[in-house]
């Protein structure tokens, strides 16, 4: 089978940006010149007009409430979707979430006697306990969502430890360890993204430079972050501290910054689309601060040590497991005292700090061009079985 027609359905798409929609597109992008056409299958954003080199088929979707910007989809309701769908000749879909697309995923999987994968992503109970907030209604969702795991063909997880969750959740089957990649092809001299991100930030050399990028929600432990740095900044006055990114929690940050007395010495950026300021962004940090014990396979922890930005985190948490303390990047415990010395120490020793910084990019990052290359030969191997 030469061509391979491929449909990937998330709940969530560009303009709304966050690991899993930058895992989709770059599936897209690569999947597109590796096997053939490859349909993103999303729900609708209202006053957004897709630019994507590939087709994307939008579906009828309302606001959350709780979860501003993302959308609640609403696949069954809309009639033109169905005669879309009827009308694409996938060879395989692969869902990226148990939600609403995921299970449009599957039902179009059942309806043309196709495969269907599905990836684990993310930690959904923390979500639906935010959302919800009532633990019968969060565990007859968990149940669905183990369910639908249960019901497609193949189940991934990023990585290893991203497994433990699922199992936690209950879903004893199968599954396949596919990693993310980056979109960074990490250059050997970050001189001219360090001097583009310094003039930008406005951040010169004398300024050390702490970096978060990615959603401001409480889950990713944003407060506890936030409550670490007088003390980095009493150590090391000349630390600044950088946030990228937009969320419900964004305005609850600004006003802890304001009340700790540190506003002055705080940056906070709206999400940044432009990949190569990003990356400019990232060279100019020092050091990446992730507390988060919400996230399973961060991306931007990768995309960090891509611009040889190592990055602090906790213990034991999921994320935490492509991490070796001191090697390339630094745990310490999710404790405020132990954060803010470990990016103190980080900070103070210079020459170990860059030998971190170079084993981080050495080991952490891996190409969305060559996990693409892993996805097609699975979804070859997949269809060959299936054929069978």
């Amino acid at each position: 089978m030469d061509t391979i027609v491929t449909g990937l359905f998330n709940d969530g798409y560009v303009p709304i940006m966050d690991g899993v929609t930058v895992t989709v597109r770059n599936y897209a992008l690569w999947l597109r010149k590796k096997l053939g056409p490859t349909y993103v299958i999303t729900p609708f954003v209202p006053n957004y007009k897709d630019t994507d080199p590939f087709p994307v088929i939008r579906f009828l979707s309302i606001p959350t409430i709780v979860r501003p910007p993302y959308r609640i989809g609403l696949p069954d309701l809309d009639i033109r979707l169905q005669f879309i769908l009827k009308n694409r000749d996938f060879d395989i879909v692969h869902a990226h979430s148990p939600f609403a697309a995921g299970n449009l995923a599957l039902r179009v999987a059942r309806e043309k006697h196709i495969p269907v994968v599905a990836t684990f992503h993310s930690k959904y109970r923390d979500d639906l306990m935010r959302a919800i907030a009532f633990k019968p209604i969060v565990d007859d969702q968990m149940k669905r969502i183990v369910d639908f795991y249960y019901g497609v063909d193949h189940v991934w997880v990023p990585q290893e430890s991203v497994a433990q969750t699922l199992r936690e959740y209950g879903y004893k089957g199968p599954y396949d360890v596919v990693e993310n990649g980056i979109d960074f092809e990490p250059p050997p001299d970050i001189a001219q993204y360090w001097v583009r991100g310094a003039e930008y930030l406005r951040l010169p050399e004398e300024y050390s430079v702490g970096l978060y990028v990615g959603q401001h929600i409480l889950e990713k432990n944003l407060e506890f972050l936030v409550r670490t740095l007088p003390a980095i900044m009493d150590a090391l006055p000349n630390f600044r501290m950088v946030f990228v990114g937009k969320g419900y929690a964004k305005e609850t940050l600004v006003d802890l910054a304001r009340q700790l007395g540190i506003s002055d010495r705080i940056i906070f950026h709206d999400v940044i689309y432009d990949r190569e300021l990003l990356k400019a962004i990232y060279a100019r940090a020092d050091i990446f601060l992730f507390p988060s014990l919400y996230d399973n396979a961060p991306l931007v922890l990768r995309e960090a040590a891509a611009l040889k930005t190592p990055a602090v985190l906790i213990k034991n948490s999921t994320a935490a497991e492509v991490i070796h303390d001191k090697g390339n990047g630094y745990l310490c415990t999710e404790n405020m005292d132990d954060f803010a010395q470990t990016v103190i120490d980080a900070l103070s020793n210079r020459e170990r700090h860059m030998q971190i910084a170079e084993q981080a990019q050495k080991t952490l990052c891996r190409t969305w061009e060559d996990i693409a290359e892993e996805v097609a030969q699975r979804y070859r191997s997949i269809l060959e079985r299936w054929a069978r």
